[in-house]
């Protein structure tokens, strides 16, 4: 075999190897940005199987807080109401039910407090808003780098023979949206 020959033959080894290891990131980069979305995924399911258990938990709590309070309210109104012997007694006897009720109601939940179950849900909501933040930040660095790879000379010659195109990015559309806490209202 001749200098040339084997120079042929080296160069083009260098030229499949080169090759083969520009595809073969390309497909790990590639993989890395799905998986990245997968994390992303999973946050999403949380947020929409967790929020709505929460909120729908904490309303149960407030409702019946609610209605209980409500109850005293109303109980206490028609005592301070009563104007005859006869319906102050009836009335301050509502009361005395009501405000047993509200007594064993928060002796047998001591935790039966809604504030602290807003601020547990805006906890919950938090907790998956960040966590979906993280896992979006790093499925845009992931994506950032294989569009980078891409894009850039010499392997966007092999991303190109190969189908391998941009992908776009996880965006926030309305970033003024996400620079306060999510808003939550009860019904």
């Amino acid at each position: 075999m001749s200098t040339t020959t084997i120079l042929i033959l080296i160069a083009a080894a260098i030229l499949i190897i080169w090759l083969i290891t520009c595809y073969n990131g390309l497909v790990r980069m590639r993989n890395d940005r799905e998986n990245a979305f997968a994390n992303i995924d999973v946050q999403l399911k949380q947020r929409h199987d967790l929020i709505p258990q929460v909120v729908s938990t904490v309303k149960g709590y407030a409702t019946h807080e609610r209605e209980l309070l409500e109850g005293v309210t109303r109980a206490r109104a028609a005592a301070m109401g009563a104007s005859t012997i006869d319906d102050k007694i009836k009335a301050e006897g509502e009361l005395s039910k009501a405000l047993a009720g509200l007594r064993v109601s928060l002796e047998a939940y001591p935790d039966l407090k809604a504030n602290q179950n807003f601020l547990q849900l805006q906890s919950e909501i938090a907790e998956i808003e960040n966590k979906l933040a993280a896992t979006r930040r790093y499925f845009n660095a992931s994506t950032r780098e294989y569009n980078n790879k891409v894009e850039t000379f010499p392997s966007n010659l092999i991303a190109g023979m190969f189908g391998f195109r941009r992908e776009i990015m996880f965006e926030v559309e309305d970033r003024a949206s996400y620079d306060k806490a999510p808003e939550i209202k009860f019904n």
